[in-house]
């Protein structure tokens, strides 16, 4: 199955990486939906809810202790997946990676053209002015975070549930997944709307799935790996 994969990549020349919480997941961040992630954990609210626009602004001393608890993982590193779809970047074969997860692992494995249709951890702003604050002034901070120069909230650049996608991420993500020759999916069951359903402008050659279990993709796609995407990008098979 893998060799199949690999004499796929061999042949593309414009391949885009559709990834999830599959992909960060070997990196020990919690998948939300897995058997012992988020939303199987006992809180006061579900994090459906917490995770809303409409918590964060009436609870949102509890928002707060549940982000840093289960949002900002520290010390987590790009794994064998990420650090792949990099490597195929730089030779020129992968064209962008779409992805729905919010930790940055694959700009810090040294991917260039990510599109975050969730946003990022790592980016928080004050509502107020606009100030930049990274991860760390959140992770330290203790109830609601306020700007030190004028008193505003420091919203994480998430996008919560009720919230829309950016329009520029959006697009771009679109644009790239038109233009693809290869499209591998990777990591995500395709649950999450409207982010799952950027696949359906997909008009290349070979759709991939790599996933543990089964997608709304498999049926359409070319090829279907039942496997941990880091291992299934791992194989040491040359591509030179």
């Amino acid at each position: 199955m893998v060799k199949a994969l690999e004499d796929i990549i061999a042949k593309s020349s414009s391949i885009v990486f559709f990834g999830g919480a599959g992909v960060s997941t070997e990196s020990g961040i919690p998948d939300f939906r897995s058997v012992d992630g988020l939303y199987h954990q006992k809180y006061d609210y579900p994090p459906e809810t917490i995770l809303s626009h409409t918590f964060w602004e009436e609870n949102q001393e509890e928002f707060y202790r549940f982000y840093r608890d289960k949002l900002i993982v520290k010390g987590a590193k790009p794994n064998a997946a990420h650090l792949r779809l990099a490597k195929l970047e730089q030779q020129g074969k992968l064209r962008a990676v779409v992805t729905q997860n919010i930790d940055g692992l694959h700009q810090a494995a040294g991917s260039k053209t990510v599109y975050e249709l969730h946003g990022s951890t790592l980016r928080n702003y004050c509502t107020r002015c606009g100030r930049f604050y990274d991860v760390d002034f959140i992770a330290n901070s203790t109830g609601v975070p306020r700007c030190t120069e004028c008193g505003g909230i420091v919203k994480p650049d998430v996008v919560l549930y009720e919230e829309g996608l950016d329009e520029e991420v959006l697009s771009g993500a679109v644009d790239a997944i038109r233009h693809a020759d290869t499209l591998i999916i990777g990591g995500t069951s395709l649950v999450v709307y409207p982010a799952a359903g950027l696949i359906r402008y997909f008009r290349g050659d070979n759709l991939v799935v790599i996933n543990m279990q089964p997608t709304g993709a498999d049926a359409s796609a070319d090829l279907c790996i039942a496997k941990p995407i880091g291992q299934v990008l791992s194989e040491d098979i040359s591509l030179d």
